[in-house]
């Protein structure tokens, strides 16, 4: 077991449940690279392990996910690590689309679809903010457990960008509903996305661990090589239904969009920054 506080990352093994914690709660699990490739390590940790049957994905202190980082005192976007998501080159000696592209394509949309892609069922317990980088993180788990105070949001259209690089919108909330999302850019509470289907369960907060470990050793009680055909199965399936072309194409509007926010402002991010997302307060 590891679990040090100075570790972006903690990981704990319970009964055959390996719970993966993000783990930067002064700044909401803000996910650096550091973070996302701690992840990679645990999530592959958890998969070789043949004790472990299923894995969740927490989030320490008060929040599940803020997102991306885009400006904590550890951003690390320019530091470069060994890709293990896509073959591609390294990001950090390019400049303009070929870094961004390059860099997105690995430790964003690359990773999510590495982890959707786990053998092993994956569980998100969600409390608090899950936001943008966030709801990517809870999407590529086949289930998602939140406590009543959670809610989530994708403000980057406020950002001039049509939705988070992972963009499965409108297969996990349906058409509309992922149109009201990103046209307001506000948040909508833990009821609401249960009511889509995006969430599995809404619990108290304090029933949050207990009630995400219950359904965590009641799956594990299934046989493992089941329960990864019965994963890669929906998966398929749902690739099938577009989402796979669907994000590819969309990715290709997401690096136009940070384009043409470089080209008319000199900054990809069209000069939106975590305080400006904070002042989001839309509820729904």
């Amino acid at each position: 077991m590891t679990n040090a506080a100075d570790d972006v990352v903690t990981y704990e093994v319970r009964a055959g449940v390996a719970v993966v914690t993000m783990n930067r709660p002064e700044y909401r699990n803000a996910q650096n690279s550091r973070m996302t490739y701690a992840l990679d390590a645990a999530f592959e940790r958890a998969v070789v392990d043949e004790g472990v049957r299923v894995i969740v994905l927490a989030g320490s202190g008060n929040h599940f996910s803020a997102g991306h980082d885009i400006g904590t005192p550890d951003r690390d976007h320019h530091i470069s690590y060994d890709n293990r998501a896509v073959l591609w080159w390294d990001h950090v000696d390019k400049e303009g689309g070929d870094q961004r592209y390059a860099r997105e394509m690995e430790v964003y949309l690359g990773m999510c679809r590495r982890w959707r892609e786990i053998p092993k069922p994956t569980i998100a317990m969600v409390q608090g903010a899950c936001i943008a980088g966030g709801l990517m993180l809870a999407w590529v788990c086949d289930v998602i457990v939140a406590s009543s105070d959670a809610f989530f949001s994708d403000p980057v259209v406020g950002m001039g960008i049509p939705g988070v690089e992972y963009f499965a919108h409108p297969w996990i909330l349906g058409p509309r509903f992922a149109k009201e999302v990103l046209f307001t850019g506000g948040r909508f509470s833990a009821e609401r996305a249960y009511e889509v289907g995006m969430v599995n369960r809404v619990v108290p907060k304090h029933e949050l661990e207990q009630a995400t470990l219950d359904i965590a050793r009641q799956i594990a009680a299934m046989p493992p090589f089941g329960l990864a055909l019965a994963k890669r199965a929906v998966n398929q399936c749902e690739d099938q239904m577009g989402l796979r072309a669907g994000m590819d194409a969309v990715f290709g509007l997401h690096h136009f969009a940070h384009a043409h926010n470089a080209e008319i402002g000199g900054d990809s991010l069209g000069g939106v920054d975590v305080k400006s997302i904070a002042r989001q307060r839309v509820q729904r």
